[in-house]
């Protein structure tokens, strides 16, 4: 059976990856730091078998370990690296207001958390059929597209992951891994907001697609949900 695990999978995009994943039949590995308040991802288990729920915070080696070693025996096909925070958005970053530590913070979520989770599951990955990593990333972390201020901290840490998918991309090659990193699109979320024009079902169907056609050449690049390559 076709494998996923999915970081942040207890709302938003994550829950939207886990269902439709779910629903096409795969193995689904569900993981969110606290699983007790995940009310919506315990409904999608107890329709769907294939499904379980793992706790995971991606900053936390001890609970990455954890489930590495949980899924010992298992191959997985896909990681969808989901997990994410944007706490300045709205303009509440601007010079004189920034908080250094939410900075931080956001860098080991965004940047470090998807690292640190690929690291322990490399393993699985390379025993799949598929083997791909899927970063999701955004548009807000395009250098060449950045034209106006604020939002320092999730801007940097989006960068910061696709240069260092980018450099990951070659590493993993040497083991048939590929690495597809993706802006979602602007999608109706916490984060997104509700004036997004994209639901979390239509962007996760066409994000899917990408990785359904994902080839090696497409491997460290940067694309739209609906497959347009972003600049860097």
């Amino acid at each position: 059976m076709t494998s996923v695990l999915v970081t942040g999978s207890n709302r938003g995009m994550g829950l939207e990856w886990v269902r439709q994943y779910a629903e096409a039949g795969w193995r689904v590995f569900a993981t969110c730091r606290h699983p007790e308040r995940a009310e919506a991802l315990a409904e999608l288990a107890e329709r769907y078998p294939g499904l379980s729920i793992h706790t995971l915070d991606v900053t936390r080696r001890d609970q990455i370990e954890a489930v590495a070693a949980e899924l010992a025996d298992q191959s997985l096909d896909v990681l969808v690296n989901n997990a994410g925070i944007f706490r300045e958005r709205w303009g509440r970053d601007r010079l004189g207001q920034i908080d250094y530590e939410a900075w931080l913070e956001t860098f080991s979520v965004n940047t470090l958390g998807a690292f640190r989770v690929t690291e322990a599951l490399v393993d699985h990955l390379a025993r799949g059929k598929k083997r791909l990593v899927v970063n999701i990333s955004s548009h807000m972390g395009s250098i060449a597209d950045i034209r106006a201020p604020n939002d320092y901290a999730y801007r940097s840490s989006k960068a910061a992951l696709n240069a260092a998918s980018r450099g990951l991309s070659h590493e993993l090659a040497e083991r048939g891994i590929g690495v597809l990193i993706l802006h979602p699109g602007w999608v109706r979320t916490d984060i997104g907001g509700d004036d997004a024009p994209l639901s979390a079902g239509e962007s996760v169907a066409a994000m899917r697609a990408l990785v359904e056609r994902f080839a090696p050449a497409q491997s460290g690049r940067f694309f739209r949900y609906d497959g347009v390559e972003l600049p860097w």
